[in-house]
């Protein structure tokens, strides 16, 4: 069976898609190291990009042609500054210039990446072709497709990772997950703990998972305590500070000072049921309101969904016992459910809707809750299942094809959802369920299927159509 590392199903980048942002930037990259593995980069005096299907549609508006120049520019997502995208770009669309890797400068015009709206490759919606010409006028290209949540393969790889490492719980299903757990003894995070190892040594898992935490933590912070409006020309208006400031009271000026401070400010604060839920909404909206500006965020496990896992993990931070030591198993338990529905189903809207998305991240977070307060291995795979079991269906129209209007509102309701399901499942007996996570799993991946191409990350249909926009170029 396939190892899909915790790591891989939560990264560190920047906004606002993991598909349409970070896949097609990583793809840039990979083209970057075969010119040069080929011994071909010194000879390049030209690259075009090519975009299909939903890279091109709705491309504009996730910052696709932004991700491919910087992509090719070598810029690490990963540690860059997010201030200086957009007057990057700006210069090379200026000076009519790419610095190629950082290196090498080439003529660059603005036709170079190309939008293709009316062709789809069939192998996957994300799909783009980079084509080098050379000093000796022959040209070289690659095809990659951006998969979802990060994730990218090149044309004629298989989709799914490579094997290559053997790992002491291997499991493809949410049954194998609960099979390993009985045979062993061990808890879901646990058994991924143990199977992490064979990639990397205790320490590393636990920095590892310290800097996803850190990041997250982070996003939210930024997202709660910056105002304006967001960029594309919807002219949303971020509210997460508003919130924030509200529920705050007097401690807003001491809890401005860090991420950690606002944390404690967070749990001084604590009131009653209308309270705590205002707080999981502003926390979900600070982070896809930074997501929707081009700040760094956690594909958790896309972008689209960034908010959903941080919110629900501060609420268990911030309202309950135990929250520093809750961190750990609850990404690990997390990102065991996504790498089943990666596997099983998929993680891409333009494949499955937002049901891939939002409901993903609603499952894995509520298995994460479930778990770290006390929850079996039965009632964490309960609690993913009921957050899946309503989310089925759920489209992906965003409008404008800007990660905003639904999108950013969604992340708040798939909180919500989590949080539900896993009291739920805590109240609940997993013997008398009647829906399993796999079977929920099933229908899902064969909802995707169904579902019209207009309602996969298009702006074809739904929400998209209703409302007029002029989408401002980046």
């Amino acid at each position: 069976m396939d190892f899909i590392s915790t790591f891989d199903m939560f990264k560190i980048g920047l906004g606002p898609s993991s598909s349409h942002t970070m896949g097609p930037w990583a793809a840039a990259r990979r083209f970057l190291k075969a010119l040069r593995r080929e011994g071909l980069f010194d000879g390049v005096v030209r690259v075009r990009v090519d975009l299909f299907g939903s890279l091109a549609k709705t491309g504009k508006g996730h910052g696709t042609d932004l991700a491919v120049i910087l992509g090719l520019c070598d810029w690490d997502p990963t540690a860059c500054d997010p201030s200086q995208v957009h007057p990057a770009v700006a210069r090379v669309r200026a000076e009519k210039t790419l610095p190629l890797a950082g290196v090498r400068s080439i003529p660059f015009e603005r036709g170079d990446v190309a939008f293709h709206m009316d062709e789809t490759l069939p192998f996957h919606p994300n799909a783009l072709t980079f084509t080098a010409t050379l000093d000796d006028g022959t040209t070289r290209s690659e095809t990659y497709y951006s998969i979802g949540g990060g994730f990218v393969v090149q044309e004629g790889e298989d989709a799914a990772r490579p094997a290559g490492v053997d790992v002491p719980y291997p499991f493809e299903t949410a049954d194998d997950l609960h099979q390993a757990c009985k045979r062993s003894g061990l808890t879901i995070p646990k058994v991924v703990l143990r199977d992490e190892l064979a990639t990397r040594d205790e320490a590393a898992i636990r920095d590892g998972l310290d800097r996803i935490w850190t990041a997250m933590r982070g996003s939210a912070f930024r997202g709660a305590f910056t105002e304006g409006i967001l960029p594309g020309g919807l002219e949303v208006v971020r509210r997460a500070p508003h919130l924030n400031r509200s529920l705050l009271g007097d401690r807003f000026e001491a809890a401005s000072k860090d991420a950690e401070s606002w944390v404690e400010a967070v749990r001084a604060s604590a009131g009653g049921f209308d309270a705590t839920l205002k707080w999981v909404a502003c926390f979900a909206l600070a982070v896809n309101e930074e997501n929707a500006a081009f700040g760094r965020v956690v594909t958790a496990p896309t972008n689209g969904a960034a908010g959903v896992i941080p919110a629900t993990l501060l609420y268990r931070v911030c309202f309950h016992d135990g929250g520093a030591e809750a961190v750990a198993p609850f990404l690990l338990t997390a990102g065991a459910i996504g790498a089943v529905f990666k596997k099983r189903a998929t993680i891409s809207a333009a494949l499955g809707g937002c049901q891939a998305e939002i409901g993903v991240s609603s499952a894995m977070a509520a298995a994460g809750l479930t778990q770290t307060l006390g929850g079996t291995t039965e009632q964490a795979l309960m609690a993913a299942e009921i957050a899946m079991e309503h989310h089925l269906g759920l489209t992906c129209d965003p409008v404008g094809g800007l990660v905003q209007v639904p999108c950013i509102e969604r992340n708040t309701m798939g909180a919500v959802k989590a949080i539900t399901a896993a009291q739920l499942a805590l109240e609940g007996d997993p013997a008398r369920a009647k829906v399993s996570l796999d079977a929920v799993i099933r229908s899902m991946w064969e909802t995707a299927q169904n579902m019209s191409s207009k309602y996969k990350e298009t702006s074809e249909g739904g929400l998209a159509v209703q409302i007029p926009v002029n989408v401002i170029e980046c």
